[in-house]
């Protein structure tokens, strides 16, 4: 969609817009809420900048709708937009049965280490740079690891809010 249109739109169609993005409602609304943008970059620099903002109980929140990598269903319905970004990014993680189990066992091992599922821009990567990181993160103290959640989810976010809105 182009920013004009995103400018346009009734503040509960560009909170389903945002929502697609990411599932923090603070940033929804407070993105919403600035239009109009006059530039994209004023949009993206505005959405970085409250994202250095988000608390850990929405990024905690916000976790628990995302798919575990290497799977296809997160464990709530997603929308269909949300549901196609995950399919596009997760594209290059390899459906070799080898790589699948171990990705399982790392996402098992880490859920049980910090209490959440592991987050990674999956988009450019293949599963076994995946892999590799997921392995190296469980070596993190949970402050450590909830500074590069955050980072991982703001990619993601931003990554996402680049492609709905040009």
């Amino acid at each position: 969609m182009h920013l004009e249109t995103f400018n346009q739109l009734e503040a509960h169609e560009a909170h389903i817009v945002l929502k697609a993005c990411v599932h923090i409602p603070r940033w929804i609304s407070d993105l919403s809420d600035q239009r109009p943008y006059a530039a994209l970059e004023q949009l993206y620099q505005t959405a970085d900048q409250h994202a250095l903002t988000w608390q850990w109980a929405e990024i905690a929140a916000a976790l628990a709708l995302h798919p575990r990598i290497g799977e296809k269903k997160a464990a709530v319905q997603l929308s269909e937009k949300e549901q196609q970004f995950s399919q596009h990014e997760q594209a290059q993680v390899s459906t070799d049965e080898e790589l699948q189990q171990a990705l399982y066992q790392g996402n098992l091992a880490y859920e049980h280490k910090f209490g959440h599922i592991f987050l990674i821009r999956a988009a450019g990567r293949t599963g076994q740079e995946i892999l590799s990181a997921l392995q190296h993160r469980l070596k993190n103290t949970f402050e450590k690891e909830q500074v590069e959640v955050k980072k991982q989810l703001t990619e993601i976010a931003m990554l996402r809010l680049k492609q709905e809105i040009q």
